[in-house]
């Protein structure tokens, strides 16, 4: 028997409810065999992966992290065509057995559409449960190859990756006096919605029976079944994945254009990729659209896509573009990246629409409902240069909010509504504050450098998991930014959950647990306090239930 079979054949011995998993040993059994797979793809040994691929799908400790996952993310609630959730334990623990790869057949997706920034809509389809379960069960086997064969440059739907480290690259390959100054800006015209179902079959490296049954499941809008022809439909866990898949190879394309190191020295070109947008550098406009456009079709026609004509343009530094809510302009005094005037507008649109039609809520729900778009916002644009920008926004906000309290008391003085609403906090006037609820301004948001990632990280390598940890400590430095309690227990706890020894992220949430319960005069003191995570504090008090749990587990 394989040793690592073994390992998962040992975690799941003795289990009879979700609450008795042992996620310990699930995470270091799926964490040793994803980084096997890893290096086999690294070394390029596809038998292997292929082999290890189905010893992970089968075993019971990654289906159980595969419900895991569904049912903590954000669409736990939403459920598919057959209108199933799963949210007590009893049902998780029946999703874990019933996954499978025998006599699976997958449902239609649950067709809705969701607003675009240009107005239109875009079309999200809705798996079931038990598909979304089986598509993160795939994709733990799928993405440790994703990320060891996929583009350096290529930042979007990754792990440990965001679209400060693609904006922080397009900075360093266009901020210098030496840099290429033209940009091949590209869009790809409905890449989810047109990806050859051929191409991912006879080039994904994963089961190729269950990823043709996603692919052909269908769609069901208004009562009616409507086939899938091409394509991978966007709302599934394993979407983004494929696409990425099917779009990696464009970088070595690009340098396959040049015979020596020279001319690709001489060509600056330079691939800059979220997702399906991308930018390309290069010295001239006539390269750019003579040999690098032609170059990048006929790689996405293999792929069944096709670059949109509207939007995909060759654009010189100076004018500046627009690339994931930034504009990118370059100035006599060096490279400039601020939010783009589009990205101010909806924002801004956001915040006055929901003043104009909550009219008659409380000032704190007002408050209570802004802060996290503030925060959100400028916590996005903090690392570029946003001063500017984010004082004419305070100020446009600052004018919706005065309208919106000058409406709520026509009968009333400006100094009254000044004194009712505003207050001037720490020698600032005119903070929109009630009590002790106070609406942040963007002014109070100082730029944070953000320091890019090593293009050539895998999350799967072991030698590059100190690199990592260093990353999320400064990350989560700044998401608990003055919240010093909590601060100071995610470093006590080296950044893990107790329970589970799993990393504690924003992505994952935390729970802040007391040990000896408050209805038992347990006080809020950092000693009686842990930061778990939400699955692992429910799972801690039903065990406590059955026996006691004893606050050994949190030393």
């Amino acid at each position: 028997m394989d040793a690592s079979q073994y390992d998962c054949d040992i975690a799941s011995t003795g289990w009879k409810s979700w609450h008795d998993i042992s996620w310990v040993k699930i995470y270091q059994t799926v964490a040793r065999i994803q980084t096997r797979i890893a290096k086999a793809a690294k070394a390029g040994e596809w038998r292997k992966v292929r082999s290890l691929q189905r010893l992970l799908t089968k075993s019971t400790g990654a289906k159980a992290l595969a419900v895991r996952r569904v049912t903590e993310n954000r669409g736990r609630k939403t459920p598919g065509v057959d209108q199933q959730t799963w949210s007590t334990p009893e049902e998780k623990w029946q999703a874990v057995n019933g996954l499978g790869i025998k006599r699976y057949k997958p449902l239609p997706l649950r067709r809705i559409y969701i607003p675009k920034a240009n107005g239109e809509k875009r079309p999200l389809g809705i798996p079931t449960m038990r598909d979304r379960a089986m598509q993160a069960l795939h994709l733990l086997a799928l993405d440790p190859v994703a990320e060891t064969i996929g583009d350096p440059h290529s930042y979007g739907f990754r792990r440990e990756r965001s679209t400060a480290d693609a904006i922080g690259q397009v900075r360093n390959v266009l901020s210098r006096e030496v840099s290429p100054k033209w940009v091949l800006e590209g869009d790809i015209k409905g890449c989810f919605d047109n990806i050859s179902h051929d191409w991912l079959a006879a080039n994904v490296c994963m089961d190729k029976g269950v990823l043709k049954k996603w692919l052909r499941a269908g769609f069901v809008e208004m009562g009616r079944l409507f086939p899938t022809q091409a394509g991978t439909p966007q709302g599934g866990i394993i979407s983004p994945v494929l696409a990425n898949l099917a779009l990696d190879g464009l970088q070595n394309e690009l340098a396959s254009l040049f015979r020596t190191v020279r001319e690709a020295r001489t060509a600056k070109v330079n691939l800059v990729r979220y997702a399906d947008d991308f930018i390309i550098t290069g010295s001239s406009k006539e390269l750019l659209e003579n040999e690098v456009k032609p170059l990048v079709e006929r790689f996405l026609a293999t792929r069944g896509l096709v670059l949109s004509e509207k939007k995909t343009k060759v654009t010189h530094v100076t004018e500046g573009f627009d690339f994931l809510g930034w504009n990118v302009r370059y100035f006599d005094s060096g490279l400039l990246v601020q939010p783009s005037k589009k990205n101010q507008k909806t924002f801004l649109d956001k915040i006055r629409e929901f003043l104009r039609t909550r009219q008659a809520v409380a000032q704190v729900e007002v408050i209570e409902k802004l802060t996290p778009v503030i925060r959100g916002w400028a916590n996005y644009h903090r690392s570029q240069n946003s001063t500017r920008t984010f004082a004419k926004c305070d100020h446009q906000i600052w004018q919706a909010l005065w309208r919106w309290a000058c409406r709520r008391h026509p009968n009333k003085g400006k100094k009254w509504v000044k004194k009712r609403y505003f207050r001037c906090v720490k020698g600032r006037e005119w903070y929109f504050a009630d009590k002790d609820k106070l609406l942040p301004v963007l002014g109070g948001y100082t730029k944070q450098v953000h320091a890019k990632i090593n293009s050539d990280a895998n999350p799967y390598d072991p030698k590059d998991d100190e690199y990592f940890s260093r990353r999320l400590a400064q990350r989560m430095e700044r998401t608990l930014e003055g919240r010093r309690k909590l601060r100071w227990l995610w470093w006590w706890q080296e950044g893990r959950c107790p329970v589970c020894e799993q990393k504690i992220t924003r992505e994952t949430g935390w729970h802040l647990h007391h040990i000896v319960k408050r209805s038992e005069r347990g006080s809020d003191k950092l000693t009686n306090l842990v930061l778990l995570h939400q699955n692992c504090h429910m799972q801690y008090h039903a065990r406590e239930k059955h026996g006691p749990a004893g606050i050994s587990m949190f030393k």
